[in-house]
């Protein structure tokens, strides 16, 4: 018995091994393909610009809102602070049907918008250092994780004002 097998059985096991080697060696090719674009990598670094940027007339100098959209032609990035030299605080929140909740971040997606807008994420803004007036510009200096800090200038609209409506 113990010559049985012999070059055939040997054939056979070097073949077995040689597919199992095969597949699990694609295997992992296609695991590697499909973590770099699960994790953004592939998008590379997020490139940013921000549109319809608001702030509505706060009531005599206290707490405003503000609204803007952050559109992203590359990679993911997270808004994480917001300061403006005009203002003492700003803070971002999240709203929802019943709640508001400030948020130490907000997402960036790829090849997507982040929409600061009423009703939704939204930045909240107090301790002015001069009541701003309809018509004022209003810098903001919005910190991202990954693209470092982005200044702008937001005007400062009347209380009913909305994006896109004359």
């Amino acid at each position: 018995m113990k010559g049985t097998g012999g070059a055939a059985g040997f054939r056979r096991t070097a073949l077995a091994g040689a597919v199992l080697a095969t597949a699990l060696g694609g295997g992992a090719i296609l695991a590697a393909c499909g973590a770099g674009g699960q994790d953004g990598a592939a998008d590379g670094p997020a490139r940013l610009t921000v549109a319809d940027s608001y702030i509505p007339l706060p009531p005599a100098g206290g707490t405003a809102a503000g609204y803007l959209t952050v559109r992203n032609d590359g990679g993911r990035d997270q808004l994480v602070g917001v300061s403006s030299p005009g203002a003492g605080s700003i803070t971002m929140h999240r709203s929802t049907a019943s709640t508001m909740e400030q948020v130490a971040g907000l997402d960036v997606p790829a090849h997507g918008a982040l929409q600061l807008a009423r009703g939704g994420n939204h930045l909240m803004i107090t301790g002015w250092q001069k009541a701003p007036a309809l018509g004022d510009e209003v810098e903001l200096d919005l910190t991202f994780a990954k693209a470092g800090t982005i200044s702008v200038k937001v005007p400062v609209k009347e209380l009913t004002y909305r994006p896109g409506q004359q």
